[in-house]
């Protein structure tokens, strides 16, 4: 044993079958501590079927998976006790007020949990512990959920579509919430396709399509690498078609002085083929990252 920390969650090869359909295949992934992390992918990729695995709550075909450095299924129960986990389905017991639903919660976990912690994260979803579970809107149950989730000062966070059902304002209140927790040290795993609140809080993220890891990337070069349009004005007629005969660049449309240009990743050698002819103006639009987890949900490579 090295004096090195443990990936807060490190899978070799997870995999999960369904009689003759593979849910999760091959999967192999490191998570530090202290990252907030975005797993995507569309509705059975697989995300879910990942965090089932990580909590043991369904067992692997094959492989294997640890968080902090301990096996998730041997080491199932001191796994839990580090972790905090928001499910996508999130049902409560509608009879309980919602401070009875956190005291249940609460005492189920070894450390205690700070009444005032419990309070500051209220007040800041702007969530009335008074109520009812079942007299909650869907986005006041998703909001006790993730205060469900902070109970017991978990050190990894393991969020199945943490934001389902909040509005934008509530949304980043979580957002904030999860920062503020990240620079403690706390880890934020979380499943999405809501790829704002990727780009809001993400550092890395990991992209899921069809049970199979398809990259994992920095935020940043996700987008640095992804298609981008284009748009040159030239001071005269614009060049003929097939001027730009140049890898990675595609023309799209063009007018009399004008070309919109499809490229993928950099733009340098439009650019200098550019140098020869005189542009009177030239745009540039780097991709949503909508439009590129489509492509790569399409198979495509951005």
């Amino acid at each position: 044993m090295t004096g090195r920390e443990p990936p807060a969650i490190l899978t070799d090869g997870l995999s999960k079958r369904y009689d003759v359909r593979f849910a999760l295949d091959g999967l192999s992934l490191r998570v530090e501590q202290g990252e907030i992390f975005g797993f995507l992918g569309p509705n059975g990729a697989g995300k879910s079927t990942t965090i089932r695995l990580l909590l043991d709550l369904i067992r692997p075909t094959r492989g294997r998976a640890e968080i902090l450095g301990h096996d998730c299924q041997r080491e199932s129960v001191a796994v839990r006790d580090l972790v905090g986990y928001l499910p996508g389905d999130l049902r409560l017991y509608g009879g309980l007020r919602g401070h009875e639903t956190i005291e249940l919660f609460a005492s189920m976990r070894k450390r205690r949990t700070d009444p005032a912690f419990v309070k500051e994260i209220a007040a800041e979803l702007q969530l009335d512990l008074q109520k009812h579970a079942g007299a909650l809107s869907k986005g006041n149950r998703q909001k006790l959920g993730v205060l469900i989730a902070l109970l017991g000062d978990p050190k990894v966070l393991l969020l199945d579509e943490p934001t389902s059902g909040l509005d934008p304002i509530m949304q980043r209140a979580v957002w904030a919430i999860l920062r503020r927790m990240a620079g403690r040290g706390l880890t934020v795993f979380f499943s999405s396709h809501v790829m704002s609140e990727v780009e809001q809080i993400c550092e890395r993220v990991a992209i899921l399509r069809e049970g199979r890891l398809v990259t994992v990337q920095p935020v940043s070069e996700l987008k640095a690498h992804g298609l981008r349009h284009v748009v040159v004005s030239f001071a005269g007629a614009a060049p003929a078609a097939g001027s730009f005969a140049i890898p990675g660049v595609r023309e799209v449309e063009r007018s009399h002085a004008a070309i919109e240009f499809e490229v993928t990743g950099e733009i340098d050698g439009l650019l200098k083929a550019l140098a020869a002819y005189r542009v009177a103006d030239l745009r540039t639009e780097q991709p949503s990252l909508d439009e590129i987890l489509l492509a790569y949900y399409e198979g495509a490579t951005a």
